[in-house]
């Protein structure tokens, strides 16, 4: 009987695996050592967790392949074909840089050489119009010269072709004529938008990712058919969804970034499960923190985001902001002679100055075994942490330079981290118009139950919640999410223009492209939800916002009401008598994934016994401290800061003047007072 899911995320570092019994809705972890072959170190977890594969009815992975490939450049040979004068679009970009003043760091090279930037003569107007159909002569001779440098994918990118792609798909189907087995991504297929840096940029990414992505899945797929799978694999993607290996060869760019989207996604439901509709996750690991939020729901969605600056990927993706802040993050002392915290990490190895690997500069994980806060245990005993050498690297780095005393020191080191992650939460909330005093903020990751209610003191968010299993909620995440294709199309058209019949016909559009895809993917009628919405702008910008439309289209003089909301709420100001324009129709088309319920606890009773007891400092102050066992805390139970919980995955800091609760989902919820 098939009762299992199972959710996989790879990281650098470690391979998380989540296994959920559909029966019960427990779930158990397992984490194993990733590997060179990602593949070899999601089986060996597979077998470490004794899954069997033939009892497993969804198996879910966000991978981080795509993304990896393009940091490193590990591509295969990819070409872009143009409009004639227009190869270098991409390599112009938008003449800006991501370091304003920094004269001498360049942007790096496009992904496709210029060498293999070959163009032919073609050209649409704006309006649509065939002004010059499609040199097919020439056409092939570029399609002969690819073939002869033995091309792996190849981008077909032409101006205007986001309103009429008859030349893309001309294009198209003579380089599939004259390089069979290779695959082509055309713009108008790919990212049917205006702006022709980010659509060829988009569709570049999208092409040279493709065989990479393609063979992981493939290979990834065989291996696990092999094991007695029989489903579908699910592959998490940016926008917050999943997406069948079906879909991979023609959309390969929407797996750059997976990873991240899987944390933001569990924060958001687990937030929900404790009845907060608006949350913040705080995603902190051994060398980042992602951070996300989510808004009566729904998760902020970006498309303006990249891997490397300067090569824009337009798709929707979950907005997660990443900073420096880890564990491993290292303490450093900058030319003007001020404390600063990250983005320098120690990394997996030698890891901070505890581990014992060399490392004689002073880390977060070093501060909080200082100061009490960090046992010297981890991951169930397989590490130890040595207090002397963090204490040694503290007294040297910080204690010293500065002249604090040991645990002033430690403490300086927390509280400069705990700012930067403080500002990457106002950027993420108060900069985009939302109050954080209105959120939850959820703490997980190896690190974030450590440093959450001291984040949420800052912003004075009034309640943090720290998940069963904090370090594998990334893991969690994939299981938890639906099949999802986002769809979008141009339209330039000032709102006192336009017309609410021909905004319905064009919604119908791609309401059918999208049935027929998810159609493919085996999604049954009744489990597909389409959700509409419409970019709109003052007119004039070219920033838009996006507005959610009904089905169906009603008045016009309606949408623009609620855009001037939206922008009320973003920016704090509203024009109700500047024009208002329309540039976009979005379509975020959903297969609801049916899924298991998360198991429920009722309250024992009981009052369990703190396993040992050890001094904690805070606020300058040395307090005996309790220390429990997580797995020994029911649901129901309540306890008093100050307090330390330690489980595997994690640590969780209950600091004085607190108090936290255990819900029925296991969940630990921490009150902060003010």
């Amino acid at each position: 009987m098939q009762s299992l899911r199972v959710a996989v995320d790879v990281g650098g570092t470690f391979t998380d695996i989540c296994i959920m019994d559909e029966a019960t809705g427990l779930i158990r972890i397992e984490k194993t050592a990733s590997s060179r072959d990602p593949i070899d170190g999601i089986l060996a977890g597979v077998d470490k967790a004794g899954i069997d594969l033939t009892r497993v009815a969804l198996f879910s992975h966000g991978t981080t392949v795509a993304t990896n490939a393009l940091i490193t450049r590990r591509l295969p040979r990819t070409a872009m074909v143009c409009t004639a004068g227009f190869r270098d679009v991409i390599e112009i970009r938008r003449a800006n840089k991501e370091d304003l003043w920094d004269t001498y760091k360049d942007v790096v090279r496009p992904y496709v050489p210029r060498r293999d930037r070959l163009t032919v003569p073609e050209r649409i107007d704006a309006q649509g119009a065939m002004v010059t159909p499609l040199d097919e002569v020439e056409a092939r001779r570029v399609a002969k010269i690819l073939r002869r440098r033995e091309v792996a994918a190849v981008a077909v990118c032409f101006m205007n072709a986001y309103v009429n792609g008859a030349n893309e798909r001309r294009m198209k189907a003579i380089l599939e004529e004259e390089l069979p087995g290779v695959p082509v991504s055309i713009s108008s297929g790919v990212l049917p938008e205006i702006f022709e840096h980010e659509r060829f940029s988009t569709t570049v990414v999208n092409a040279a990712l493709s065989p990479v992505v393609v063979d992981y899945t493939t290979r990834l797929g065989e291996r696990l058919r092999d094991g007695g799978y029989d489903r579908d694999l699910l592959l998490l993607h940016t926008g917050g969804g999943v997406m069948t290996p079906g879909s991979v060869k023609d959309f390969a760019a929407r797996l750059a970034g997976s990873g991240i989207a899987a944390g933001a996604i569990a924060s958001r439901h687990i937030a929900g499960l404790c009845g907060y509709a608006n949350s913040i996750g705080l995603d902190m690991g051994g060398t980042s923190t992602d951070v996300s939020l989510a808004y009566e729901g729904q998760s902020r969605v970006t498309k303006d985001w990249h891997i490397e600056f300067g090569y824009p990927i337009r798709f929707a993706s979950i907005e997660v902001l990443t900073i420096g802040a880890g564990g491993g993050s290292l303490a450093w002392t900058d030319e003007a002679g001020s404390l600063r915290n990250g983005p320098q990490s120690a990394g997996a190895f030698p890891g901070p100055a505890c581990y014992g690997n060399g490392n004689r500069q002073p880390t977060n994980s070093d501060a909080n075994v200082v100061l009490g806060r960090l046992g010297t245990s981890l991951a169930g005993g397989k590490i130890t942490l040595d207090q002397g050498l963090a204490a040694e690297a503290v007294r040297e780095g910080v204690a010293e330079p500065f002249g604090l005393s040991l645990p002033e020191a430690a403490d300086a080191i927390l509280r400069v981290a705990n700012a930067n992650m403080s500002d990457a939460v106002r950027l993420i909330s108060i900069s985009r118009g939302y109050d954080p005093r209105d959120f939850a903020l959820v703490a997980f990751g190896g690190a974030g139950a450590l440093h959450g209610v001291d984040i949420a003191r800052e912003l004075a968010i009034p309640v943090v919640i720290v998940p069963p299993n904090p370090g594998v909620t990334s893991a969690l995440g994939c299981l938890l999410v639906d099949i999802q294709h986002d769809f979008s199309e141009s339209y330039l058209v000032g709102a006192a223009e336009a017309d609410p019949a021909q905004i319905e016909a064009e919604f119908g559009r791609l309401e059918t492209e999208a049935l027929a895809r998810l159609a493919h993917e085996g999604v049954a009628e009744a489990d597909i939800v389409l959700q509409r919405s419409i970019d709109m702008m003052y007119q004039g910008q070219w920033r838009s916002l996006a507005v959610p439309a009904p089905r169906p289209i009603g008045a016009i003089a309606d949408l623009t009401e609620a855009f001037h909301r939206h922008h009320e709420r973003e920016y704090n100001f509203r024009r109700d008598d500047a024009p208002v324009g329309f540039f976009r129709f979005n379509l975020k088309a959903v297969g609801v994934v049916p899924k298991a319920a998360l198991a429920t606890h009722e309250p024992t009773g009981a009052t369990p016994e703190p396993s040992s007891r050890r001094p904690v400092w805070f606020e300058g102050a040395a307090h005996d401290t309790p220390v429990y066992d997580r797995a020994s805390l029911p649901a129901g139970f309540g306890l008093a800061g100050p307090a330390v919980v330690e489980q595997v995955d994690s640590t969780v800091l209950v600091p004085p003047g607190t108090r936290a609760e255990v819900d029925r989902y296991l969940n630990i919820l921490i009150r902060v007072k003010e």
